[in-house]
């Protein structure tokens, strides 16, 4: 499903743990690291496709977390030239996304990356707030710092810290995510 103006319509969900950092994962067989997303369905609403990439993705069911936000309206990405296939019709030349907000409910041992039936992610980490604004590939780090930016205030208020305003440069992030759990 690709609307008129050549953008796929995607979910993407920023997971927190309870000491607000973010969900994390390496895709299989790559060398990025990204947040769950995935696209949806013509018969999905956002709030449907979200609980379905989170279970396909991550092994979480709607009752391991709570939704805490979505992002207004849709943020878009345009995919770099040598990922456009322009021999489909139509041409999907990006994304068009609704990000949600979720807080992770119990705990993280219901994480399964190879719950679906062929896994995404292979490895996970929590890192902090920003760090995924500088460390996604290049052509999604925009959309990333949008929906960041909107959540921003509200993971301030769950749990009574300063993020800052903006993202650190990526000389200056922090440092490397430590732990995290492999796929078997």
């Amino acid at each position: 499903m690709i609307d008129a103006d050549g953008y796929r319509p995607n979910v993407g969900i920023v997971l927190l743990n309870a000491d607000g950092r973010l969900f994390w994962a390496r895709r299989v067989n790559r060398d990025g690291w990204q947040f769950p997303q995935g696209g949806m369905r013509s018969d999905e609403t956002p709030l449907e496709a979200m609980y379905r990439e989170l279970e396909e993705e991550t092994g979480l069911s709607e009752h391991d977390v709570e939704v805490v936000s979505a992002t207004h309206g849709w943020l878009r990405y345009r995919l770099p030239g040598r990922y456009v296939r322009h021999h489909q019709r139509p041409t999907c030349i990006g994304q068009k996304q609704v990000w949600f907000l979720l807080k992770l409910v119990g705990g993280e041992e219901a994480l399964k990356l190879d719950a679906g039936e062929k896994p995404e992610f292979d490895i996970w980490r929590w890192v902090d707030f920003w760090y995924p604004a500088a460390h996604v590939v290049n052509f999604k780090r925009q959309v990333y710092e949008r929906a960041l930016r909107q959540f921003a205030p509200l993971v301030e208020g769950l749990f009574q810290v300063d993020l800052g305003t903006a993202p650190p440069r990526e000389s200056t992030a922090p440092t490397p995510p430590q732990g995290g759990r492999k796929v078997a």
